[in-house]
């Protein structure tokens, strides 16, 4: 079985970089296989906490990307940001976090929770709340992490606010001057935006209003999702044909096809939709599509392993469309062909992939938050 591969060489611990696989039935030769979308099993769940876990709390190596205003911003990254400042730097310390939450709230039963609640308390405090906010206040970091970790950051108090938890009621209440900040930054930034950003790294607009659009939906932030939609449709209603060939770039751990597609699911009603992608991506309905995985030459490179990155997020915009709209579950097939190639390894990664890449592993397979 497909998942059965990916599950023996995740809990086996693999260091080699082995890839299952997966061959479509020759019988089915002008269409990709039905397959169920992979999902996370407890096994699994205890395994990837293990790299949250390994880095929340680890100081150094340390990307501050601070803009410095004089000498008196010269920090230890603990002083600047003690509630987000593991991870080697600040967003993939926010995406640790929300892994943490989320794969408590998925898995009661994890083996190490009380590990993972006692870091999540240590160091989403109120007192280290005030401190992150009062440095996105600075003048001279206004836009510091923007939209990237503001995004995650949306995600992180979305989790827990659908987390039914006593927990979660204190780590939500603490984080929401940070929360409403940052919701408030999308609302201040998005009118100031006049064009789109379209690259597949950080600052990728689609990605950045997707995981926003979440948070506002749940949480019924009118404001911040209406402001969401409008720029959405504004950026992206006209687009076609999407050069998907000229995918992926070196660096890239997001599609920017791709993750177009996923914040324009969730904004355009069904008949909008479909007459979109049918301009945008038509290749998609068809039965066979398919696009090579990223291929990843050297993990101990912090940035050619962004394409374990890629691999993932694909997956989870396929799976995302496929659970969505009927018409495109053969694109299962394509996520699951993504995943399998990176998932096995991220186990003994080197801490250049191992510190972010847990997050987007988890988010893959989590169809639940597609």
């Amino acid at each position: 079985m497909f998942f059965l591969g990916v599950f023996v060489l995740l809990i086996g611990c693999k260091k080699e970089n082995t890839t299952t696989e997966v061959k479509v039935n020759p019988k089915e030769k002008n269409s990709n296989p039905i397959q169920k979308p992979l999902q996370l099993t407890l096994d699994q769940a205890n395994t990837l906490a293990d790299l949250p876990l390994a880095c929340v709390q680890v100081e150094y190596p340390n990307k501050l990307n601070q803009t410095l205003g004089g000498k008196e911003n010269l920090g230890e990254p603990k002083a600047l940001h003690p509630a987000f400042y593991g991870c080697f730097d600040w967003h993939s310390s926010v995406h640790g976090h929300w892994s943490l939450v989320k794969l408590l709230k998925k898995f009661p039963k994890l083996d190490k929770r009380e590990k993972a609640l006692e870091k999540l308390n240590q160091n989403i405090s109120k007192e280290n709340i005030a401190i992150e906010v009062q440095y996105f206040e600075d003048k001279h970091n206004q836009s510091y992490e923007r939209t990237y970790g503001w995004a995650w950051l949306l995600k992180l108090a979305e989790e827990l606010h659908t987390w039914d938890d006593p927990a979660a009621r204190v780590l939500e209440e603490n984080l929401k001057p940070l929360t409403e900040l940052i919701a408030q930054k999308y609302i201040e930034f998005l009118p100031r935006l006049n064009y789109p950003i379209r690259v597949g790294e950080h600052t990728n607009t689609a990605f950045g209003l997707s995981f926003a659009w979440d948070y506002a939906n749940t949480v019924s932030d009118l404001k911040l999702k209406e402001s969401i939609e409008r720029k959405a449709r504004e950026f992206y209603s006209n687009d076609k044909d999407c050069p998907i060939g000229w995918e992926p770039s070196g660096f890239d751990f997001l599609s920017p096809c791709f993750e177009e597609i996923d914040i324009m699911r969730r904004v355009l009603t069904k008949t909008e939709f479909e007459q979109w992608i049918s301009d945008f991506m038509p290749q998609l309905k068809a039965k066979n599509f398919s696009i090579d995985v990223g291929e990843v030459s050297d993990r101990n490179d912090g940035k050619l392993v962004h394409l374990d990155g890629l691999n993932f997020s694909r997956a989870w915009v396929l799976n995302g469309l496929a659970k969505q709209y009927e018409g495109y579950e053969h694109l299962l097939y394509v996520a699951n062909t993504h995943i399998n190639y990176s998932l096995p390894n991220l186990i003994n990664d080197a801490y250049e992939g191992g510190h972010w890449l847990g997050s987007f592993a988890i988010y893959a397979l989590d169809v639940n938050t597609l």
